[in-house]
């Protein structure tokens, strides 16, 4: 049975736009083959400079008849909106697909943990390009073979409470595709797929939490046995998702 241990990468410095991430996290931990890194989402947001000031934004008439409606300041609505391709349902609050794909609260836009009353925070424009990134970079730096997951916090549609999940990918295979395997009685699996990446990503939350300044978490000793892939592959495809 695998024994997983999860590690919070302390000290790291506030981070501003241009920051290398991979040095940083190198300078507070030792890493090791075969280690998991899992990276918040606003830390390399931040590196990445998806940074907006709401004095900037002129609402559309849009985003203001949508701000009466959820009693959010309309600038952040147009924000959300200027981040996504689609609105889901803006009862109470406003559930888009982001252009990334993902479908979630607010197209992840933030104001939590980010300096300035007037600045907001974006997802990674492309997160599995992030993960793969700062996984070369750590690789060029200590000569380690780790994984990277970039997560945030999405809430989920049938059940209460957020949890973090895995945006981008680097160096791990995000699902584990357990159909044709034989449960303990001998049953064919036909449905079984594991969503292993976003499972390593709220282990990971537990250590780092929301307010400990904790962004990077190591989980140690988690045996990866496929492919290498992308957060992209936890998306579910539109035709099978109910929610949509």
């Amino acid at each position: 049975m695998t024994a997983l241990t999860l590690l919070p990468v302390e000290g790291m410095p506030e981070i501003e736009k241009g920051d290398d991430l991979g040095e940083l996290i190198v300078e507070c931990a030792a890493v090791e083959d075969g280690d998991v890194l899992v990276v918040a989402q606003k830390v390399v947001s931040k590196s990445e400079g998806r940074v907006r000031q709401l004095a900037e934004v002129t609402p559309s008439e849009q985003a203001a008849t949508i701000s009466e409606g959820t009693d959010r300041d309309p600038r952040m609505v147009q924000v959300v909106l200027d981040e996504s391709v689609r609105i889901v349902r803006q009862e109470r609050v406003l559930i888009v697909e982001t252009r990334q794909g993902f479908v979630c609260a607010n197209a992840g836009v933030d104001q939590s943990n980010v300096p300035g009353e007037d600045s907001v925070l974006l997802l990674p424009e492309d997160a599995d390009r992030s993960a793969a990134e700062i996984q070369a970079r750590v690789r060029e730096l200590t000569g380690r073979e780790v994984a990277i997951i970039v997560s945030d916090t999405f809430g989920r549609p049938w059940r209460t409470g957020i949890v973090n999940v895995a945006l981008g990918v680097a160096g791990l295979a995000p699902l584990a595709d357990l159909r044709g395997s034989f449960d303990d009685h001998g049953r064919e699996l036909h449905a079984t797929i594991i969503a292993v990446a976003d499972e390593l990503a709220s282990a990971a939350e537990l250590v780092s939490g929301k307010t400990r300044r904790v962004p990077v978490v190591i989980v140690r000793g988690y045996v990866d046995e496929g492919p290498a892939g992308t957060g992209r592959e936890l998306l579910r495809d539109a035709e099978s998702d109910l929610f949509r």
